[in-house]
């Protein structure tokens, strides 16, 4: 089965600036792609262009088979694009959106309607789609913004950053509609500036930088390119704190960090479990009080400031 989404080599310029330069891009079917990058890396320019709301200065770039320069409108019957602002009116009621989306796509009166309805029971809105959209909650518009999104049941979905301004539980509501439609073999490109949201929902994750993917892989792939496990020593007194760090060079895999406002030391290691029994054995034999021990994987924000040496706040978004 041939990948959902190929781009080689896409450049895209806005006068001097380079947006794109040289994006590489592979997506397989079926399954959630999450792009991260600063503010200005080009993730709502790739979207844009595989879209077809912009051309590309240079390179390729096919959507299920068709490329999108020379086959722009076969791209579009075949795609759907969820972006950043609500595109539904709030005054109208969320069945009458999506029957109008619907006849906007010329589905016809009867098939609008059905597709409405399914809609609507699909993404749990089935009880509340003759109110107006003014009258509901914020998770409760991005689905029915998703919902419009997939009204001609398209085989590529773009998501470019769908939850943002969402509280947590409108942005859970979301993600388990995403997590439903790539069950149902919905093939999802996803930017996002939330890193737990790509955690969470993506199979695989490219990181944009300046315009081309500086690093590419699954999120435990992605977390081991920081150095893998880490154990984390935190005391009671922060004085016993360059001992702590002195006990933990033993053991550490690389360079020992120090965080003195959080009492906390930690190190990289190579064999977690080895490397807690002989830490705490340490800390005891040297009178260290803890008061938490613990072993993690770097998250994904530690992967984003290490790849791209950012917090993700530029200027300019692209």
């Amino acid at each position: 089965m041939s990948d959902a989404i190929v781009v080689e080599g896409v450049q895209k310029k806005y006068g001097p600036k380079r947006a794109l330069d040289g994006l590489d891009l592979t997506v397989g079917r079926g399954t959630v792609h999450g792009v991260l990058g600063p503010n200005g890396s080009g993730k709502t320019t790739a979207v844009r262009i595989l879209a077809t709301l912009l051309r590309p200065d240079g390179g390729r770039a096919e959507v299920l088979g068709y490329d999108v320069r020379t086959h722009a409108r076969e791209v579009r019957h075949r795609i759907g694009l969820l972006g950043q602002h609500a595109a539904v009116d709030e005054d109208l009621s969320g069945r009458q959106n999506l029957d109008m989306f619907g006849r906007l796509h010329h589905l016809g009166a009867r098939k609008a309607a059905a597709r409405a309805d399914e809609l609507l029971d699909r993404f749990g809105l089935a009880d509340t789609g003759r109110k107006a959209v003014k009258q509901y909650s914020g998770g409760m518009r991005r689905r029915l913004d998703l919902a419009a999104s997939l009204i001609t049941d398209p085989g590529v979905l773009y998501l470019d950053e769908p939850t943002t301004g969402l509280d947590p539980r409108g942005r859970t509501e979301v993600w388990s509609a995403v997590r439903s439609l790539v069950g149902g073999g919905t093939t999802v490109l996803l930017t996002t500036q939330y890193l737990e949201e790509a955690d969470q929902l993506a199979d695989r994750i490219s990181v944009l930088d300046a315009g081309r993917v500086i690093a590419d892989g699954t999120a435990d792939e992605l977390k081991a390119k920081t150095g893998g496990d880490r154990i984390d020593v935190v005391v009671h007194d922060g004085r016993q704190l360059p001992c702590v760090a002195d006990l933990l060079r033993a053991f550490a895999a690389g360079e020992v960090t120090v965080d003195e406002d959080r009492r906390l030391a930690g190190a990289p290691v190579s064999d977690r479990m080895a490397a807690l029994t002989q830490v705490v054995r340490a800390l005891e034999d040297a009178a260290v009080e803890a008061e938490d021990i613990a072993v993690r994987r770097p998250t994904l924000d530690e992967v984003f400031l290490h790849l791209t040496g950012t917090d993700g706040e530029r200027g300019e978004a692209a």
